[in-house]
């Protein structure tokens, strides 16, 4: 049989990862297998090229034993552990796997135990009430399942943020290896535009002479080829959205001129070739790409009111992170010195509160523990840096957050968060977050819905009637910069400035790897069109430390 090209071979290491899940052990392999099926997916180099010049292994997430198993596979269509597994469990079984929050021995306990052998049994399963019924599943699960199948049936989804980064990253400097006549390789596509999920892998690259032989055949990942007269455009075109280029080809025509992925033009005449160009021609400033979702941003655009968007550089500190003293894995000093050598001026400490008992919420006596520690490392640090001693206190069930006034009041700042009793109707989770708001000791609302991108929705509010109240109790909005949160979405951020909110990106760090998710909240603040002077942490130390002064000040007041 003819061998395999990389989306083949892609799909069954991704079945292979299923089986190995299913079949239970180490759960990191089943793992390491998904994550180069997905790098395979955006090979820009075909993948025989790659393995006749034994090259697999520069494939982010292929080590050896990944890359002999690709080479059969890619040779004969299969692989003999593979059909071994095969024979273990049908493959309908595999599709519940795409469930979100249905878990490798769960799937295999509803198979075994149920006879449930794919997803359409699985959705009837749940209708019937069976699900709930059956020792070690129960009602939660069946709840999980039924609110979770619609994610399941849509098939393979986009890539998060952070993941499609890397595998771009990748992208490009494979490009730039095997194809050194290609110049200006650029990311385009809805990455390049700040989408929270990525859909399609795009890039955009220059060539000198344009022939057959200029476009890189690719498996998954999209490489358009334009020459240099022409880029800008076809890089236009090739970031989108949609609605955008449409709205940016009617704008033209009625200025009697027609917009193609080939340039501006006049009659035959090329008038604007690069974007910037492009824009100009039209009449409006360069737009960044991600603002281009067509939502309003030409007339923006053409009446001059587009917001400068908030960048990396803006951002002057880091606020809710954790440390080991609950659930994350580095002390308060590592923590704190890794921020300081980012340049950052400031470091906002906000481990879990002590209703968080599964991750390690803080007790009274560990607050005052932590806070003997932070004093003595800002002693240390100077003037230049200092730690903020916060909390992520846990919002009750009723509203309330989980520590008396009088322990809140040591702290110079509280994120206030729900973490459970996520299943509360509109109204009651609602009420839920406005008592939290109206609370005087609350300075940011957490991760406001509680999303958690393709694993579970977030749940039911009135974020209009929460927005709103923020910017009436001064209470900071939440840009959560977790991959795999991003939340507040960022299409309520224009609501959320024109209600008057401040908002604040922080990277819910649990180690300081995730300290560098602050870009990724950085992205949707722009996605959401949100300025610098409207981000709590663009402000200075000596600003901020004044800000939260007063705000505790007036807090003393109302006492």
């Amino acid at each position: 049989m003819p061998s395999l090209d990389a989306r083949g071979v892609a799909s069954l290491l991704r079945e292979y990862a299923q089986r190995t899940a299913l079949r239970g052990g180490n759960p990191y392999r089943a793992k390491a297998y998904s994550r180069a099926a997905d790098s395979l997916a955006a090979l820009a180099v075909p993948l025989d090229v790659l393995i006749a010049e034994d090259r697999l292994t520069e494939i982010p997430g292929v080590g050896d034993a990944i890359a002999d198993i690709i080479t059969k596979v890619h040779k004969t269509g299969s692989h003999p552990s593979l059909e071994k597994l095969r024979q273990e469990i049908p493959a309908g079984v595999l599709e519940m796997l795409g469930v979100p929050g249905l878990r490798p021995e769960k799937v295999l306990r509803l198979y075994k135990d149920l006879g449930i052998g794919s997803l359409s049994e699985l959705e009837a399963a749940a209708k019937d009430d069976r699900i709930k019924k059956a020792k070690g599943l129960g009602v939660a699960l069946q709840n999980k399942i039924v609110q979770n199948l619609a994610i399941a049936k849509s098939g393979e989804g986009p890539l998060h943020l952070h993941r499609a980064a890397a595998l771009l990253a990748h992208a490009k400097d494979s490009i730039r290896k095997s194809r050194a006549e290609l110049k200006r390789v650029t990311i385009a596509g809805d990455f390049r535009r700040g989408c929270e999920l990525v859909g399609d892998l795009v890039i955009v690259a220059e060539a000198a002479k344009l022939d057959n032989s200029s476009t890189p055949s690719a498996d998954g990942l999209q490489i358009r080829v334009s020459d240099r007269k022409h880029f800008g455009a076809a890089l236009l075109f090739a970031t989108g959205s949609a609605g955008h280029i449409e709205q940016l080809q009617a704008l033209a025509a009625e200025k009697g001129l027609r917009l193609g992925a080939d340039g501006l033009h006049k009659g035959r005449m090329l008038i604007a070739g690069e974007e910037i160009e492009i824009y100009r021609a039209l009449g409006m400033p360069f737009i960044d790409p991600e603002l281009r979702e067509g939502r309003g941003e030409i007339e923006a655009a053409l009446k001059g009111e587009l917001p400068k968007l908030v960048t990396d550089q803006d951002l002057r500190g880091i606020l809710h992170c954790h440390t080991d003293a609950s659930d994350g894995t580095e002390t308060l000093e590592s923590m704190a010195k890794a921020t300081r050598q980012q340049g950052f001026e400031y470091f906002g400490v906000a481990d879990h509160s002590k209703s968080a008992h599964y991750a390690g919420g803080l007790s009274v006596e560990e607050i005052a523990q932590q806070h003997r520690e932070a004093d003595r490392l800002n002693k240390r640090f100077g003037k230049d840096f200092r730690i903020l001693k916060g909390i992520e206190s846990d919002i009750l069930a009723d509203g309330s957050l989980d520590y008396d006034d009088d322990v809140l009041e040591r702290f110079d700042f509280v994120v206030a968060s729900i973490h459970g009793r996520f299943k509360l109707d509109r109204k009651a989770q609602t009420q839920r977050l406005l008592r939290a708001i109206s609370n005087p000791h609350t300075t940011i609302i957490g991760h406001m819905t509680g999303r958690q991108l393709q694993r579970r929705p977030g749940y039911e509010i009135d974020v209009e009637k929460v927005l709103r109240a923020c910017a009436k109790y001064d209470v900071v909005v939440e840009i959560n910069a977790h991959p795999w949160r991003l939340d507040l979405d960022w299409r309520w951020h224009q609501a959320a400035l024109d209600f008057g909110c401040m908002l604040s990106i922080n990277p819910d760090a649990h180690s300081i790897p995730e300290l560098d998710h602050m870009h990724w909240g950085v992205v949707m603040a722009r996605k959401g069109g949100v300025p610098a002077d409207r981000v709590l942490n663009t402000m200075s130390l000596p600003e901020i430390t004044r800000y939260l002064r007063q705000k505790r000040r007036s807090l003393a007041r109302a006492a």
